[in-house]
């Protein structure tokens, strides 16, 4: 289809404000957080509810015209590029809170709604929705149940498909089907909810969720501990879970992650050290305060050179901004900045934290490590400049045995971030032949014209 036939039919479907098609527009909507990974759409698009989607994915099918939805852009995988050109379906549009079930805890929410202010909405009620991706101020809903994503507190509550009930998707034909809902308990039939949750776009277009909450806990304490080696630090982490404590939140930062983080804030973190946890324990005060003490027992056990527990909540959200300020301290080291996700299981973590620190190097590449130790969801985060070749060679060969390691070790490519386009090369390595073309079929049997995000997640079918 031309594309000014493409841009006139979007027109009539949602008015002529909802659609952007000057070069800059077009621009600004050819590529997402990650880098390297640049298409320009025809047309972007901007519906305003459930009809509007149906109708243009209608249309989109008969056409044949590739589609792919978009909520924030912070997604880490490309996995909103346009590759093949067409309609980028921007649903920011889709941002209201529709209802909160207090006798449920159930919040109706439409996917472009960020997912902090989800929380903002239930605060007052007592009630929080747990993930919280590190960019949980700007990604919205959408994009975080397309990736499930996880976030600092995953490792106690759980990541993004443990909180949507129910969905309202747009099937790539334009028919609309509602998945699950408010039971606790419900299986008729096959869990179409589970299924779309993950699926980056590639299956239907979700327009709104069903979002279990729960009760804010009453207490917390948070503390950071200071390893001499890497060792230590990773066997603290697993000596922790094998004393029957959860964490709501335990992270770990590398030496180069504390390094560049000190660098930029100053907050007094300890540049020398191999490695630091930081914890948090949470529930009922009582539960609190035993647990607290048997992690630092455990911290102590495990060679902990030094352990500071938070004194006030300004000094706890102090330690917690420095977490969540690695990614962005890294990023302005150099023009380019990789941040991946493989995820091996908590009794490897020390392993994979070895083969990274050696695969930086090896190919003399700078890489800072961080991430969430509890749940063995780590972020190797390549810093470099895409426009120097050579270094791009080191950087993809360091990719590779990172990417490797971590599936020999048991592990995963992704957490939380997707494949997209960035991990397609190693997706056979992980799920095998036969389980690739199952994921395949998939896709076929719901998406027989293939336009929804094509390219993604499962490469070409």
């Amino acid at each position: 289809m031309e594309k000014e036939q493409l841009i006139a039919e979007m027109k009539k479907l949602v008015g002529e404000d909802n659609v952007l098609h000057s070069d800059e527009a077009l621009y600004a909507y050819s590529y997402d957080a990650t880098p390297g990974h640049t298409y320009m759409p025809d047309v972007v698009v901007s519906p305003g509810n459930v009809q509007e989607v149906s109708a243009i994915l209608k249309f989109a099918n008969e056409h044949k015209v590739p589609v792919y939805p978009r909520g924030s852009g912070t997604n880490l995988s490309a996995g909103t590029a346009p590759l093949k050109g067409g309609i980028v379906l921007l649903m920011l549009r889709f941002n209201k809170i529709l209802d909160l079930d207090l006798e449920n805890l159930i919040a109706e929410v439409e996917v472009g709604v960020v997912v902090q202010d989800i929380n903002d909405y239930v605060a007052p009620h007592g009630l929080i929705y747990p993930p919280d991706p590190g960019t949980v101020k700007t990604a919205s809903l959408g994009g975080t149940i397309c990736e499930n994503s996880g976030g600092l507190r995953g490792l106690k509550y759980g990541i993004t498909k443990n909180y949507v009930q129910g969905l309202e998707v747009v099937l790539a034909n334009g028919d609309i089907i509602h998945t699950g809902g408010k039971n606790v308990k419900d299986v008729s039939g096959y869990d179409m909810t589970k299924l779309f949750t993950g699926s980056e776009g590639t299956l239907g277009v979700i327009t709104k969720a069903y979002l279990k909450l729960v009760p804010k806990p009453e207490a917390s304490a948070s503390m950071v501990a200071v390893f001499n080696t890497l060792e230590d630090a990773g066997n603290a982490v697993s000596d922790i879970i094998a004393a029957k404590i959860i964490p709501a939140t335990m992270e770990i930062l590398d030496n180069a992650s504390i390094r560049t983080v000190e660098d930029f804030m100053h907050v007094g973190l300890p540049v020398d050290a191999a490695a630091i946890l930081l914890l948090e324990v949470d529930g009922h005060p009582v539960i609190v305060a035993d647990e607290k003490e048997k992690v630092l027992e455990v911290l102590k056990r495990n060679n902990a050179s030094e352990v500071t527990l938070a004194k006030s909540p300004e000094h706890k959200e102090q330690l917690w901004t420095a977490r969540r300020m690695a990614l962005p301290c890294l990023a302005k080291l150099r023009p380019t900045t990789f941040v991946e996700d493989a995820t091996v299981p908590r009794s490897k973590l020390t392993d994979f934290l070895k083969i990274v620190t050696k695969a930086a190097k090896d190919y003399n590449v700078t890489i800072g490590t961080f991430g969430h130790a509890g749940d063995g969801n780590m972020h190797p985060t390549i810093v470099c400049d895409i426009r120097d070749e050579e270094e791009m060679k080191r950087v993809h060969q360091a990719m590779d045995v990172i990417f490797r390691g971590a599936v020999e070790l048991g592990g995963t490519l992704s957490g939380e971030h997707g494949i997209g386009l960035g991990k397609l090369p190693w997706m056979e390595l992980q799920h095998g032949k036969a389980g690739m073309e199952a994921m395949k079929a998939i896709k076929r049997a719901l998406d027989p014209n293939l336009i929804l995000n094509p390219g993604k997640l499962i490469g070409e079918c």
